[in-house]
């Protein structure tokens, strides 16, 4: 039965960034029938309320002809800021988990990209028309420390952004979905691009380039040296025998199994000691050159030991296995070519 492939309005990115969109419509809607609204309405500031809104002048003039107003509507200021603060930081946090989702997600940062504004836009619009109310705050900030580790730089600058739509949700409301607004669009376009996965040095002819310096390093002396001193030092001896025969495997195929008549003789013995005794000596009847690689010993126990054999033109690797056969006995657990 084939598997059904949502459409493009159905893969979860999509949704996310349409609601984001239709959020922000809507949001942008009701923001200017409210400063229409809102200044009007009976018990509202008349001067006050527009300047967070955007459509007030924001003078000290302005500021000492609402005094008394604005004692009595403070409460209704804070509340427009939080709220604002509030509308204004979800849709971020909604950004936030779309890109987010795969790496460095945290659900602490998402709550705190709503609380930290809603709360920042509340002392802002106590503090700032009040400068002993403002340097009171700064005396408590520094008397209470606040530590969090971030995982990821990412997630400080959504902090920072938090922090700045709170400021602007208790100076002007127009100016922090401004920030919002593009803050959202520039980071959908980095993660759809997927902006900067890779340097410009590793892309286009400068890649090639460096591709082919490498091949050419790669046959030099240098180079193997290098990769033993970095790479093979830090190995444990299994890693070690399982590159060794890869290694094995790919000269012989390079090479050629005719013309170099190299084989790989393993053996398997309950005593190796008495393999190297009574076996080794007669290799060199049929060997034009050979060596043995180190002893180890297998998941069961078993002593086991590789012979490098470069045969002799007139000799068979078969018959090089069965001189270990018979040379070793009973001795002898497995013998094999590779």
């Amino acid at each position: 039965m084939a598997v059904r492939k949502p459409g493009f309005f159905g893969d979860p990115a999509t949704k996310v960034v349409v609601k984001v969109a239709v959020y922000y419509a809507a949001l942008i809607i009701l923001g200017s029938l409210a400063l229409r609204e809102l200044p009007h309405s009976p018990g509202v500031s008349g001067v006050v309320l527009p300047s967070i809104l955007g459509g007030g002048s924001g003078t000290a003039a302005d500021a000492k002809s609402v005094a008394a107003p604005l004692n009595g509507s403070m409460a209704a200021l804070v509340s427009v800021s939080m709220v604002a603060a509030i509308l204004l930081m979800l849709p971020v946090a909604w950004v936030y988990q779309l890109t987010r989702a795969k790496r460095g997600y945290q659900q602490s940062v998402v709550q705190l990209l709503i609380i930290l504004p809603l709360v920042v836009a509340g002392i802002v619009v106590l503090v700032k028309d009040s400068l002993p109310l403002a340097f009171g705050l700064a005396g408590i900030v520094a008397a209470v420390r606040f530590r969090n580790t971030l995982d990821d730089s990412k997630d400080a600058v959504y902090v920072f952004l938090a922090t700045g739509v709170g400021l602007a949700a208790a100076v002007d409301i127009q100016v922090a979905t401004a920030v919002s607004i593009i803050f959202n669009l520039a980071i959908l376009i980095l993660w759809y691009a997927d902006f900067g996965h890779s340097p410009v040095e590793l892309e286009g002819g400068i890649a090639a380039r460096r591709l082919e310096r490498a091949k050419e390093l790669a046959q030099t002396g240098t180079f193997v040296a290098q990769i033993d001193n970095e790479v093979f030092k830090n190995m444990s001896k299994e890693q070690l025998e399982g590159v060794a025969e890869r290694a094995w495997k790919r000269a012989r195929a390079d090479g050629g199994k005719d013309d170099t008549r190299e084989v790989r003789l393993r053996i398997r013995a309950r005593d190796v000691e008495q393999v190297r005794e009574t076996f080794e000596p007669l290799i060199d009847d049929h060997a034009k050159k050979w060596h043995a690689s180190e002893v180890s010993i297998d998941a069961g126990g078993i002593e086991k030991i590789d012979y490098f054999v470069e045969l002799k033109k007139k000799s068979e690797p078969e018959e090089l296995l069965s001189l270990a056969e018979s040379a070793i006995g009973a001795n002898l657990v497995e013998a094999r070519l590779d």
